[in-house]
């Protein structure tokens, strides 16, 4: 079996990266689930495996986006072959949920600790969303 042969079997590496998708604040505190299923949708078109996702930061943009002043940033952790990052950035440009994304490739020990950071946020709202939620007596 020649080395092109061997190449056409072999699977495709898979790169570690951080996505940041600026989405509008407003459509996000409406309908958070439809916002991240906007993103997901994206990711997984891109054949991209998540890892982590959560909301990082919600505030005032430094200059109007499509008519918004205000942005959420929302954080993917995910591992994709590098060939997909096009689909990223065309699905992106065509979807209504997404104003700009950002697709950073890191080393393994910076994508472990931005994962560990990202689950840790999750737990954290949801303990906090489960402590401000009143029981019923």
């Amino acid at each position: 079996m020649s080395a092109a042969q061997s190449n056409v079997t072999e699977t495709p590496r898979e790169n570690l990266y951080e996505g940041m998708f600026l989405v509008d604040s407003s459509g996000y505190a409406n309908d958070p689930d439809a916002t991240v299923q906007g993103i997901m949708a994206v990711l997984e078109r891109a054949e991209a495996n998540v890892v982590a996702h959560g909301p990082w930061q919600d505030g005032k943009l430094a200059y109007e986006i499509e008519g918004r002043r205000k942005g959420l940033h929302y954080l993917v952790c995910f591992k994709m072959a590098p060939s997909q990052m096009d689909v990223i950035t065309r699905q992106s440009h065509l979807s209504d949920a997404i104003l700009r994304q950002l697709c950073i490739k890191h080393p393994p020990e910076l994508f472990n600790a931005l994962v560990s950071v990202l689950n840790g946020a999750t737990e954290e709202a949801e303990a906090t969303a489960a402590a401000e939620t009143p029981t019923a007596e």
